[in-house]
């Protein structure tokens, strides 16, 4: 198929990273920007193996669901994808894609769909990973996301998804680092804010002076932000300044206060994770929850509050720094009768897989957990809660699971990443 020129086209879905889809001459062609029902004008861009990229020029005839988009960036920055489909369409979307993924790539589904579970639209990112750019034609640094399809960084000066005082304080970092002598060697910021304070992690290339150390340090006791320097790798992240406090969040329904490190990972969203540690929570006390295994266990975020209904809870995780501080919560809370292993969960043959557990509980990353399914499917634990980011390797391992012998009891989606395409899920499985 050849594009040349204005070509009009009508919108008939999207694809799971919300880009419109259109077909032309028999070929997918996927427009970002574009939404169902639309009639619009588009101009190709990049021809891939199997569909067409096009750019969208203009709209003849705009959906019902569309809808101004809240941040003047949008279109430009790649943060969000979806702010131009109103928001209950969005949750829409959303559960449509996860309810797809079990149909088309596990043949699976639930017994139940449970209500979708939202929270703050804006104002709700607690964690990002910002890219830093010293623009010598326009005399100025940017710091922000990289923009939609390119490697720049979007310039930008506030982002209304960032929890406070982050929105508002992007512009304010970019001109402080721009006075730096390491302006054109800073080439990234992490964010991470807890609930009484938070943190900024600038990776460095160039050792600063003491000057840009000052500045840099005013900047973040102005906010309310500990500095820390990555000078190398992960271990050489230091406090700018002594007396630097550990972040922290709070699960108020279970009085538990977690402390995280600023490049730990954890949940982005405060309210969304707190409705799913709940709804894992509620699900483990549909029947005995003597003993207990949570793997890819992090911090603790699911082991603390399961630690309360349980005998024994063994808290399993790749990283040993985690571990460590998943060992640490637990005793600041007085969570007795846990444990926490350092395991490669991606290696097979782990001893702790096959033993019987009342509850297992798994929050694996992207690449889902096939290794671990496969050996906790023949274990004979009687109830599973399988938290997903990805609804694609959810659905394989949910296939492994109901081929096993166990139910899908239910299934519900929960929307940790408003305005984006990312979907979180979480599934309930019982030893049928």
């Amino acid at each position: 198929m050849s594009l040349e020129g204005e070509i009009s086209a009508s919108i008939h879905d999207l694809t799971h990273d919300g880009r419109g889809v259109a077909e032309i001459d028999g070929r997918a062609v996927f427009v970002a920007g574009a939404l169902p029902s639309e009639q619009v004008l588009i101009k190709a861009r990049r021809r891939r193996r199997r569909h067409q990229e096009a750019e969208l020029l203009s709209i003849v005839s705009p959906a019902e669901d569309r809808t101004h988009a809240g941040c003047e960036y949008f279109g430009r920055c790649g943060g969000c994808a979806l702010q131009h489909l109103r928001y209950e369409a969005q949750v829409r979307f959303k559960q449509k894609v996860a309810v797809e993924a079990f149909t088309r790539i596990g043949a699976v589904a639930p017994r139940e769909w449970l209500d979708p579970v939202v929270g703050p639209q804006w104002g709700y990112r607690r964690r990002a990973r910002l890219g830093v750019k010293h623009v010598a034609a326009k005399g100025r640094v940017l710091v922000g996301f990289r923009e939609r399809a390119t490697s720049y960084v979007t310039d930008m000066q506030h982002c209304p998804v960032l929890v406070e005082p982050m929105n508002e304080a992007i512009g304010e970092l970019a001109a402080v680092i721009g006075e730096t002598s390491i302006k054109d060697r800073l080439p990234q910021v992490e964010v991470a804010i807890g609930d009484q304070r938070g943190a900024l992690v600038l990776r460095v290339l160039k050792e600063p002076l003491p000057a840009d150390l000052a500045a840099l340090g005013a900047f973040g006791e102005q906010r309310g932000l500990d500095i820390y320097l990555q000078r190398g790798g992960p271990g050489s992240i230091a406090a700018l300044t002594d007396g630097c406090l550990p972040l922290s969040y709070e699960l108020e329904e279970f009085g538990i206060r977690i402390e995280f490190a600023p490049t730990d990972f954890i949940q982005i969203n405060a309210q969304i994770n707190a409705r799913m540690v709940a709804a894992a929570v509620a699900f483990a006390k549909r029947g005995p929850a003597g003993r207990v295994l949570d793997l890819y266990c992090g911090l603790g975020n699911f082991s603390l509050p399961l630690a309360g209904i349980a005998d024994e809870l063994l808290g399993i995780e790749g990283e040993a720094g985690l571990v460590a501080r998943a060992a640490h919560n637990a005793e600041r809370n007085a969570c007795t009768g846990t444990k926490f292993l350092t395991a490669d969960l991606a290696e097979p043959g782990w001893a702790f897989l096959r033993e019987p557990w009342d509850l297992v509980l798994m929050d694996p990353p992207r690449t889902g957990a096939e290794s671990v399914v496969r050996e906790i499917a023949t274990s004979g634990a009687r109830r599973i809660v399988y938290v997903s980011c990805h609804p694609g390797t959810l659905a394989r391992d949910a296939q492994r699971l109901v081929a096993s012998g166990y139910e899908l009891v239910a299934a519900q989606i929960f929307d940790m990443f408003p305005h984006t395409h990312h979907v979180e899920t979480m599934a309930f499985f019982e030893l049928a």
